[in-house]
């Protein structure tokens, strides 16, 4: 059964709300720690570390791309380290599953792995089981809410329900948001293994809610692409300023409210897009 299915609609106002980078202070540990060193290890790329990290991070959080599925950001730096450094067994088959369309889970993997034994695909495995763990191994001092993120996530359930959609580990959120009573706040987690973002705003949708009533929360272009897709609107958490960005929040929520959101979602896209470096 899928949370989907014991969900109840209490609201007119849907607000969605991204961890990792947007509510929780965790992305740039969990790359710089965890996603990157452990397709090091993996792949046994020792001998290019440096240059293939500072790669890494940099598809991953300071630019563009930032926020993008992991299973997406191994396959662009898979194909990177094949055509710059040392080539890379099966990685059309990496590319292949990546691009099918199949959930970005562990579980999708898992199962291509049944079907077709592909190596690249068990490494895959081993490599996002890898990360997993060593997430759940980071000092607890890493893992904390942005500042002002739960008084922003205290506010929206004030008049809307409130859903997190991320692409993170949900058993990772579950603990991160716990820890901080930020599920306090929430009335729904939507992570990972639930599919897309775009996929899970647009299940969401299902519910009744009038698109002009949805806002998503986010700190990445897939964020934005992911309301974009399904008609609702974006209000953007800044990178190396997410203080502010949540303390700005209230401001957005009394524009949605007042039907006046949509000029003032341009001006914050703009700031959003600047800020990485678009």
């Amino acid at each position: 059964m899928s949370v989907l299915d014991t969900y109840v609609k209490k609201h007119d106002y849907l607000v969605c709300v991204d961890s990792d980078g947007c509510a929780m202070d965790t992305m740039d540990c969990k790359h710089i720690y965890c996603f990157g060193p452990c397709m090091v290890a993996e792949w046994e790329l020792e001998q290019w570390r440096e240059p293939i990290l500072e790669r890494w991070n940099e598809i991953n959080l300071y630019s563009m791309t930032r926020g993008i599925n992991r299973f997406k950001a191994l396959n662009m730096m898979l194909t990177e380290v094949n055509a710059k450094y040392t080539p890379v067994d099966c990685l059309e088959d990496l590319t292949a599953w990546v691009n099918s369309g199949a959930a970005p889970s562990n579980d999708a993997i898992q199962k291509a792995i049944d079907e077709t034994g592909s190596p690249i695909l068990k490494k895959t495995l081993s490599w996002s089981k890898s990360v997993n763990a060593a997430i759940v191994a980071l000092p607890e001092e890493l893992k904390k809410p942005f500042e002002g993120a739960k008084e922003g996530l205290a506010a929206a359930s004030e008049f809307a329900d409130v859903a997190i959609v991320s692409s993170a580990n949900r058993d990772a959120v579950v603990e991160e948001w716990t820890k901080f009573k930020l599920l306090d706040h929430v009335d729904i987690m939507l992570a990972q293994d639930m599919g897309s973002k775009a996929h899970c705003i647009s299940e969401m949708l299902k519910f009744g809610y009038d698109p002009k009533k949805v806002l998503m929360v986010g700190d990445a272009p897939g964020d934005q692409d992911a309301a974009k897709q399904n008609g609702v609107h974006y209000y953007p958490i800044l990178v190396r300023h997410e203080g502010e960005s949540w303390a700005h929040i209230p401001d957005a929520f009394d524009k949605l409210r007042a039907g006046e959101y949509g000029e003032a979602e341009k001006g914050y896209v703009k700031s959003f897009l600047r800020n990485l470096g678009a």
